[in-house]
């Protein structure tokens, strides 16, 4: 461990805006506590600024220092990245501020702000802005890496609705990012990662949606995974952009509406949303509840804020994980040869299978629109996530997710994936994701504003 002395921190303590942390001071366990409960790594100072100038002074000192930064949004990712040994972790936990103005359908908030946040902000004005599944994700990470949501056959990605930014550079700048100000700088951000920088605020443009949504989830056994995802194949292509249809492999949640004889059934389940009147959603699903038998279902209107938290239980904070993903351009027989096969294989109960169906706006965005690192042309991302509550499972499972994944890369356009969906960031598969030329175009911009590579903890692009 670093040795820091009192002396050595007394210049940024000095007019610093918020709390600096060392291990052994009261709360420093709790701020190195991450979602992923098998990431276990002690900085040696943990800042939690209150203002982009005091992050601007944090980033400075942990250069002055020789100490390697790592930036800590909503602590959600799977890889741990938000964390480093002995180095220096820049935590924006204190900046959750959110601001919206309904007339211009615009939401300001901190960097550290997580989706539960945001969307309860937005949604007592009826509006909202493409997000995650996981309510306690921070806006941060899935903004700057893309972002897939409920909302994304409507609005796009959580980038695709980025409209400014405030960012700190490795030099320790204050910069206002718009297409307005810093086009390049801007086009970056939407999709290519914490490479370029801090983000200390976010400014998004706003849908309406909600207050109320309608759901539809059937699930169905292990032996209809083939049926399953072959109606899905069948029904994604369809849907109109008021909608979304999730398919995910999972063991049945002890919930309510579930029977108890389900209760941590394995199986698989198609939810299909509906944005729009309850008449509307039932010419939604009517498909799918003529298709074939399920052995349970659960149909209703929800609030969106709760649609937004459905999976919250199924990943509380401090699980052990583990993940890696592919993209597809189509669902083919051979691809759900290989899931159906392998999924059955899982060890640990929490671990799931989502599978997001793409499309609608998000297929109409130009590839080059934006830094995001998929083609606009996938229609599927295969997620393999592995979830458990022992060490021991876990490894089980990250052996199942990496058998799975090496089956299923073969189906699709190349080993690149999501880049949010990374527990290891392999420099082939990071270049892979973007493609040799915006990846050289990120390249050029990582070279502007961070030359030294000083933000490197992430699905790194090498400065030019």
């Amino acid at each position: 461990m670093t040795d820091l002395r009192a002396g050595d921190l007394g210049a940024l303590r000095r007019g610093f805006e918020g709390v600096i942390l060392l291990p052994g001071d009261d709360g420093y366990d709790g701020a190195r506590a991450i979602w992923n409960g098998a990431i276990d790594r002690r900085p040696a100072v943990i800042a939690q600024p209150a203002t982009a100038a005091s992050v601007a002074a944090a980033v400075l000192f942990a250069q002055e220092s020789a100490l390697e930064i790592s930036v800590r949004g909503g602590g959600h990712n799977f890889s741990g990245t938000a964390l480093v040994d002995d180095g220096f972790t820049i935590d924006l936990s204190s900046m959750q501020a959110v601001a919206v103005d309904p007339e211009a359908r615009r939401a300001t908030c901190g960097g550290g702000t997580t989706w539960a946040l945001l969307d309860g902000a937005t949604q007592e004005h009826g509006l909202a802005v493409p997000g995650g599944f996981v309510s306690h994700t921070g806006v941060g990470g899935l903004t700057l890496g893309g972002g897939f949501g409920w909302l994304s056959r409507l609005a796009g990605l959580s980038c695709d609705n980025l409209v400014g930014a405030e960012l700190v550079t490795a030099g320790g700048a204050i910069c206002h990012v718009s297409e307005a100000t810093e086009p390049e700088l801007m086009w970056a951000l939407r999709g290519g990662g914490g490479n370029f920088g801090v983000v200390t605020s976010f400014e998004y443009g706003l849908h309406p949606v909600g207050p109320l949504i309608n759901l539809g989830l059937f699930f169905y056994g292990l032996d209809q995974g083939g049926d399953v995802l072959r109606l899905a194949r069948e029904l994604a292509p369809m849907l109109p952009d008021d909608s979304y249809l999730f398919v995910v492999g999972l063991n049945a949640p002890p919930e309510p509406f579930v029977p108890e004889k389900y209760h941590f059934a394995p199986g698989y389940a198609i939810v299909v949303v509906g944005l729009g009147s309850a008449e509307h959603h039932a010419e939604l699903i009517a498909p799918v509840m003529g298709a074939m038998a399920w052995q349970w279902n659960l149909v209703t209107p929800l609030p969106y804020v709760q649609l937004q938290q459905m999976f919250d239980p199924a990943v509380p904070w401090g699980i052990l994980g583990y993940e890696k993903a592919v993209y597809l351009d189509e669902m083919s027989d051979g691809a759900i040869d290989v899931i159906t096969r392998c999924m059955p294989q899982k060890s640990s109960p929490m671990t799931m299978l989502p599978i997001f169906t793409l499309g609608g706006a998000y297929g109409r965005v130009p590839d080059d629109a934006t830094a995001f690192g998929g083609s606009r042309s996938t229609q599927y991302v295969v997620n393999i996530a592995a979830f458990a509550d022992t060490p021991a499972l876990l490894e089980a499972d990250r052996a199942w997710v990496r058998s799975f994944w090496s089956e299923l890369v073969p189906f699709a356009p190349s080993v690149g994936s999501y880049v949010n969906f990374m527990t290891e960031f392999e420099a082939d598969r990071v270049r892979a994701s973007y493609g040799a030329a915006k990846y050289d175009r990120l390249a050029a911009v990582k070279a502007t504003y961070d030359p030294d590579n000083v933000f490197h903890l992430n699905a790194n692009i090498i400065p030019t």
